[in-house]
């Protein structure tokens, strides 16, 4: 069956082929920047 997990496979990962990454931190906007956008939809 295809479901099935193949523990050779997962012991025999290599990490060091997975490619590096940069993580990036995503904000929430201010309420100022929420206040502007509902004027400019409100205009």
């Amino acid at each position: 069956m295809a479901d099935k997990l193949d523990m050779g496979e997962i012991a025999s990962f290599n990490k060091t082929k997975l490619k590096k990454t940069e993580k990036q931190k995503n904000t929430l906007p201010t309420k100022e920047t929420t206040g502007q956008e509902k004027r400019n939809e409100i205009s």
